[in-house]
């Protein structure tokens, strides 16, 4: 009888250790499917949310602050020809910075921002997407706002050609899965101005360069 029951208990250990072996090599290989869907899902939904709280921050600042004809000056000779566009500089880091400050309050006073996927949703399939447990991602920006302007022209027609300013802003956030982490840069970019310029343009004019104009906030 001890014979037999040790052996019992010999087979049931190696069974149960077999079952937890198996066990343990399915989680594995779902967390390496799983995981890789929920952070990139997770990924692009942090990115929208945090878009949208620099695109607001960038429109409230810029629409009280920036005037084209006050950040930019036509030069002409003589005889009314363009002969240069000249950024004002100074006037636009000013408000790049107040850009960048104001976006990384928004962003710290805006908290961790959480995101519950139920598992069913990797599938893209309307019918299961709600199924399934819900996995929390978290995740919490960095704190560094980099800040850059940048410009094109294109032509109207003769003799005219549109001048457009955009503004650049990049951000990272920390993306926190339960079982990792991942670092994102998001950025986006927002028209500022636009206005026609009428009179020939110089090829000297239109490699107008705004590279020293913005701000970058460690």
């Amino acid at each position: 009888m001890i014979k037999i029951n040790t052996k019992t208990k010999i087979k049931t250990l190696i069974v149960l250790i077999g079952i937890l072996i198996v066990f343990n090599i399915f989680l594995y290989e779902l967390n390496k499917v799983i995981t890789p869907a929920l952070l990139n899902i997770a990924d692009e939904e942090i990115k929208k949310r945090t878009v949208d709280i620099l695109n607001k921050t960038i429109l409230e600042e810029y629409s009280n602050k920036f005037d084209y004809d006050k950040v930019i000056r036509i030069e002409k000779d003589s005889e009314g020809n363009i002969i240069m566009l000249r950024a004002d500089t100074l006037k636009m880091n000013q408000i790049a910075c107040d850009v960048a400050i104001r976006s990384q309050e928004k962003l710290k006073n805006s908290g961790n921002i959480y995101i519950k996927i139920p598992i069913g949703y990797i599938f893209k399939n309307n019918i299961i997407s709600n199924f399934g447990p819900k996995v929390t991602i978290k995740a919490n920006p960095i704190g560094s706002i980099d800040t850059e302007y940048s410009s094109k022209f294109q032509s109207q027609g003769i003799n005219q050609t549109k001048h457009s300013i955009y503004i650049n802003v990049k951000t990272s956030v920390r993306v926190i899965f339960p079982m990792n982490t991942n670092r994102i840069e998001v950025k986006t970019q927002i028209p500022l101005a636009e206005t026609v310029i009428v009179g020939k343009v110089p090829d000297t004019a239109l490699q107008f360069d705004l590279k020293n104009a913005g701000f970058d906030l460690p």
